[in-house]
């Protein structure tokens, strides 16, 4: 890679300037990082390898192993802990933290380099509000609307900025014999794309928190999302439930639909199928104005100081040198996704149309990142989608409220005695 050769070629001969990397291994301090992202397995060796072409010091060594999570976990338990972890923003995150596995990182300078919308998503991921920051923000993902930029110029349709815009634009799209939006919601998880991208907007991003402290309900926080996510379903094809996510990669990239409603993740699935596809993403237009859009955008990569590792200063020297904007452009260029450092980083072609939410730091997390995974809130989504009756709306929300206290009991319990 042209990125990498280049990096590779700096670094180099900072190593032959400096003298580096010229003892054993034995003598250097030892730092182990293990990422939960088996596909960057490859840029992360070469990140490594780069940083112990140049650090006479310091040995790293990055583990990207199949199911990370469960290791960790198993790691954890046997006090068998790396000095780093390398991890998505998620209730994962969250149940680490209130394990007070992780080192507070407040006052070190690389917290500077991270965007302000996604430092707070990281405080807002706390079950119980801490002091101090527990991770460094590296690389964002985002979720919206994907549509077909050939189709979209050619027919002469623009995209939305309101709700109202959105469902008409689905009428038109309809009207000139095109199918608006396609989806897999055979693939449960699936139905969570949309519906976050909703919520985002519909719903206060700390509504989770808010619940938890018995200070309102989802029956009422939720109910124009619920709404909205129904209003799209005579828009999408016939039985969606039917179809995968394979399905309905394979459906887009083949014109077979003008939208779909999913993340940036998908976007090289798409490719794989038709690798010249012209791909556009735009926020979801489910506000009533254009400026109450936010981009549903969360954490995708992580850093996390183990609180004890004893080599949290060699632990903070790679973390400075993972964000630098060199490693930080080798990262991108092999993973893709959203910097979540400032600079002057690329943005994927695709999402260009989000570029200004993200620069502006208008980034709200992914509501699913809160829910606990017994919970299955996918299966419920898929199911309410499913109901035909005249109060499935209702059934589905006083359901979401009951499974919630179901499945966070504890917490709740906890949040209550601390408040007394």
């Amino acid at each position: 890679m042209k990125c990498s050769n280049m990096l590779a070629a700096v670094l180099s001969a900072a190593c032959l300037l400096t003298g580096c990397a010229s003892g054993p291994a034995d003598d250097k301090i030892q730092i182990e990082i293990v990422s939960y992202k088996p596909e960057a397995a490859k840029v992360f060796e070469e990140i490594q390898d780069l940083f112990n072409e140049t650090h006479d010091d310091i040995q790293l060594t990055i583990n990207s192993p199949n199911e990370a999570m469960t290791i960790l976990k198993t790691r954890f338990v046997r006090e068998d802990y790396p000095d780093i972890v390398a991890i998505g923003g998620d209730i994962n995150y969250s149940g680490f933290l209130d394990a007070g596995l992780f080192w507070n990182l407040e006052g070190q300078p690389v917290l500077d380099k991270v965007r302000d919308g996604y430092r707070q998503i990281d405080k807002q991921l706390e079950f119980v509000p801490l002091e101090g920051e527990y991770a460094i923000p590296y690389a964002a993902n985002a979720a919206g609307i994907l549509y077909n930029r050939k189709l979209f110029r050619e027919n002469g349709w623009q995209t939305p900025e309101t709700w109202v815009e959105f469902m008409d634009l689905c009428e038109t799209i309809q009207e000139d014999g095109f199918q608006p939006l396609y989806a897999g919601y055979k693939d449960t998880w699936t139905t969570l794309a949309p519906w976050n991208a909703l919520a985002v907007e519909l719903a206060d991003p700390d509504i989770c928190q808010q619940v938890n402290r018995q200070e309102a309900t989802f029956a009422e926080a939720y109910d124009l999302t619920a709404e909205r996510i129904r209003e799209m379903l005579p828009y999408i094809q016939p039985n969606p439930s039917a179809y995968g996510y394979s399905d309905a990669a394979t459906a887009f990239a083949n014109e077979e639909a003008a939208m779909w409603a999913i993340g940036s993740y998908a976007i090289p699935q798409i490719r794989s199928v038709n690798p010249e596809m012209e791909i556009g993403a735009f926020v979801m237009p489910g506000a009533d104005s254009a400026e109450e859009r936010w981009l549903n955008s969360g954490i995708d990569l992580q850093f996390c100081v183990m609180a004890d590792s004893p080599e949290k200063e060699a632990a903070m020297e790679v973390i400075d040198f993972l964000c630098q904007d060199e490693v930080m452009d080798l990262y991108l260029a092999d993973q893709g996704g959203i910097s979540c450092l400032k600079g002057d980083f690329a943005v994927p072609e695709e999402l260009g149309d989000m570029k200004e939410f993200i620069e502006s730091g208008k980034v709200r997390d992914f509501h699913d990142h809160y829910y606990p995974s017994e919970m299955a809130v996918d299966a419920l989504i898929q199911t309410y989608l499913l109901d035909t009756s005249a109060d499935a709306k209702e059934k589905f929300l006083k359901k979401f409220d009951t499974e919630w206290q179901r499945y966070n009991r504890d917490l709740i319990r906890r949040l209550q005695e601390e408040n007394q």
